[in-house]
């Protein structure tokens, strides 16, 4: 059984992938291009944003956005310690700093009632409060309902890390319209994976779009040898968007298959682990279906009866960012976030995609009830 099963998704479209590859070979125009192009557009229509800038990575996405802004040495970004490194890593490149906020105990994305205590941590330490960046984790939309009415309150812009959430939504809003702006990943494993790297960025706002346009290639200004502000080396590949093209075909069924698989475990599991919970008016894009163990104890019982069934299960996250060593100048300490250090001790992932057959959930879900 795989975790992540990109074969079957790759035979679906794989005469397809390769004529796209194919006339981009035969005309050898491998960066931006019309492929680029078309892709940039349909993902706009997707999300429902007026702009879409397709570029190198999700990573990349944070950061061209945070560029553009003009964030800096001195300033501050909120932002959740229960996350992949990256949604912070993009605040430490630009020079500024992160300030962490604990997460919602169900959702695990980040509490909103918990940002005015975050703005005063990074006043007293000296820092500018500037922009918050909540992470749509595993594919559930963050409470953005709350959040964009605190973030207003406190002063900050919006950037939303849809790296795990593009193809959720919330209230009818797609993952990615969200705030300011929005940022996504095309990793592999992501549920729109290229096969390589890229990301996307979204926005309404006209003049933030022409910014980011420039800060992903060198700065670039009239010509690419005029460089006015600086950049980054941020483009997507002419052939991963010829495959993001042909999966976006597949997208919206993929999603609902997602769905399926959620369902049928929720259904099995509830009562023997804590199973996600999809508040009303969201969908999730299920990047991961995570559940909770009693404790780290039952965690690591639980996920030894799956492997001795030859079933894969990762844990996401095992360190909450508070307590990476990379960020211990930051002065955090055990106990500062107790919500992300309870869940981290407890969560596991299991087997996730659109082509789980109905044989494979079940043989999941009778390792755990047995």
């Amino acid at each position: 059984m795989q975790f992540i099963d990109l074969i079957t998704q790759k035979d679906r479209i794989r005469g397809a992938v390769m004529a796209r590859l194919e006339s981009i070979v035969d005309r050898a125009q491998f960066i931006m291009g019309a492929e680029v192009a078309e892709l940039e557009s349909q993902l706009a229509a997707f999300a429902g944003t007026r702009h879409c800038l397709s570029c190198s990575s999700g990573t990349d996405a944070l950061l061209i956005a945070l560029m553009a802004k003009g964030i800096g040495p001195g300033d501050a970004v909120l932002t959740t310690p229960f996350t992949f490194v990256a949604t912070a890593e993009v605040v430490s490149l630009t020079g500024a700093t992160p300030v962490f906020v604990d997460i919602d105990p169900v959702s695990f994305n980040i509490d909103p009632d918990g940002i005015a205590d975050a703005v005063k941590e990074a006043e007293a330490k000296g820092l500018r409060p500037k922009a918050l960046i909540p992470v749509d984790l595993f594919g559930l939309p963050a409470d953005y309902d709350r959040l964009e009415s605190v973030a207003r309150n406190h002063g900050l812009w919006i950037l939303e890390d849809a790296c795990q959430g593009f193809g959720g939504a919330l209230n009818g809003r797609k993952a990615g319209s969200f705030g300011l702006v929005g940022a996504t990943s095309f990793f592999p494993a992501k549920p729109l994976g290229c096969w390589g790297d890229g990301g996307a960025i979204f926005t309404d706002d006209d003049e933030l779009a022409e910014l980011m346009v420039s800060v992903r290639v060198h700065g670039g200004g009239a010509d690419k040898y005029s460089n006015v502000r600086i950049g980054i080396n941020g483009r997507l590949d002419a052939m991963q968007a010829a495959v993001l093209l042909e999966k976006l075909t597949i997208f919206d069924e993929e999603l609902l298959l997602r769905d399926r698989v959620a369902n049928a475990y929720s259904k099995r599991l509830a009562g023997r682990v804590q199973v996600p919970v999809v508040p009303e008016g969201y969908s999730s894009a299920w990047a991961q279906y995570s559940v909770l163990a009693s404790d780290s104890a039952e965690r690591e019982q639980l996920m030894a009866a799956l492997q001795k069934e030859g079933i894969p299960s990762v844990i996401y996250y095992k360190i909450p960012l508070h307590l990476q060593g990379a960020y211990a100048d930051l002065g955090y300490c055990a106990g500062d976030f107790p919500i992300t250090e309870d869940i981290s001790s407890r969560i596991f992932s299991l087997p996730m995609h659109p082509y789980l057959k109905e044989s494979e959930i079940e043989q999941v879900c009778s390792a755990l009830l047995a």
